[in-house]
């Protein structure tokens, strides 16, 4: 990953200080002159309660075109102040969210002007969320492997292992609980296997994780055709994790149906978030952690097992991912079907760089990602005259702009990709 992370890590050049106010600009013409000459008149509604809410919130009817051509013209007024007035860190940050928040507001507005039913925001965030779930638990996996020095490339690989693995436990034993920790030892399997080439047999990791990605991609598609397909009853039908509304804080306006009534899966993310978090950067585990992925021989030297380190913490990193797997087919689909994962495994390793290499910082880039794999789904349902493949085709764009543009200068662990031989 440092490969990968290299060619950001240079100084600004007088081309990219050019192209970031020209895009701001750019977007800020779009809201103008796309969306805003081109949406209906009449008002764009906005719902914030659901139906049978306990505490309801007003709907927000704004105004589509004159919405549009406001927040237009505020992105062009930023991007024209990006470029002729130096900015900090967090002023160009700033800058991004909120032409970006401005945009995806004007484009709304251009979606829903005219329609009779109010826009749910509320399921807007909700499926956000339950979008963003195997891309955090597969960052969290990427951050604890690249942090002990091991590139994961395999996380699409484990997901994979991860959904098919509880999907057949489930319908087996018709337990979900058993099916989750199927799949998170099925995650936690790969990783082994991307331990043991990785670090005892000093493989190129790059190429090996996406040799156990197409491994795990042709194992489970080819058992599909030859086992599940035959006895979809019995092995490919399990259910799904119901919701599970936390009382008092499920009823709080906005914010309550979308943290506090999901699915296990989501609690369960949050609990790994924090842990990972804390075990990282506040404990004694975490430091050595830190230190074998920086500087290996120097942590070696005062008695760290650097290669324990690393093996342990790639294992449970694919563990991660294995329950981020099982979401997409106990908690998710009710199902497994071949490649299912649909690439979310690159995504959440571009959710890691855009991270920074942080729990925290890898969520909120995941929660990113998911948000524009749900806009794109409730941009479809709208009847936007936008062919369903762009529309697809979001998520992965997203992607390569936030990585290629948006991250700005990183740094990756010193020592992640490179070989540890004791001497």
């Amino acid at each position: 990953m440092t490969a990968l992370a290299a060619p950001l890590s240079a100084p600004v050049s007088l081309t990219r200080r050019v192209v970031a106010p020209a895009t701001l600009i750019l977007l800020g013409l779009v809201c103008v002159l796309g969306f805003g000459m081109y949406a209906k008149h009449g008002d764009a509604s906005f719902g914030f309660s659901q139906a049978f809410a306990k505490v309801t919130v007003p709907n927000l009817d704004l105004p589509a075109r004159t919405t549009c051509y406001v927040l237009g013209g505020l992105s062009v007024a930023i991007g024209v102040a990006r470029g002729l007035v130096p900015m900090g860190k967090l002023g160009r940050r700033l800058s991004i969210a909120a032409v970006l928040f401005f945009f995806v507001i004007c484009l709304l507005c251009w979606a829903q002007a005219g329609q009779p039913v109010p826009f749910s925001v509320v399921n807007l965030l909700q499926g956000t969320l339950a979008a963003s779930i195997p891309l955090v638990l597969g960052a969290l996996a990427g951050c604890l492997c690249e942090r002990s020095g091991v590139i994961n490339i395999a996380i699409e690989g484990q997901l994979l292992f991860g959904a098919f693995a509880a999907a057949i436990v489930a319908s087996a034993f018709g337990v979900l609980f058993v099916g989750l920790i199927a799949g998170a030892l099925a995650g936690a399997l790969l990783g082994a296997i991307l331990a043991l080439f990785a670090i005892r047999y000093v493989v190129d990791q790059v190429v090996l994780g996406v040799v156990l990605n197409v491994f795990a991609a042709g194992l489970t598609g080819f058992l599909y055709d030859r086992v599940l397909s035959t006895h979809q009853n019995t092995l490919n039908s399990p259910s799904t994790y119901p919701p599970v509304k936390i009382p008092v804080l499920g009823d709080i306006p906005i914010i309550g149906p979308v943290f506090f009534d999901s699915t296990l899966f989501l609690y369960l993310t949050f609990i790994l978030l924090a842990a990972v978090q804390v075990s990282l950067f506040y404990t004694r585990w975490g430091l050595r952690v830190r230190a074998v992925g920086e500087h290996p021989t120097a942590a070696d030297t005062v008695g760290i097992r650097v290669l324990a380190t690393r093996y342990s913490n790639v294992m449970i990193g694919g563990l991660l991912a294995g329950i981020g797997g099982a979401y997409l087919s106990i908690g998710s689909a009710g199902n497994f079907s071949p490649n299912m994962s649909s690439g979310m495994g690159y995504i959440a390793l571009a959710a890691l760089i855009f991270g920074r290499w942080t729990p925290f910082g890898a969520t909120l880039a995941a929660l990113l990602f998911g948000f524009t794999t749900e806009l794109a789904s409730v941009l479809s349902t709208l009847n936007v005259p936008i062919n369903p493949y762009l529309l697809s085709m979001t998520p992965y764009v997203a992607t390569i702009i936030a990585v290629a543009g948006l991250v700005g200068r990183v740094r990756a662990p010193a020592a992640d990709g490179q070989p540890y031989t004791k001497s």
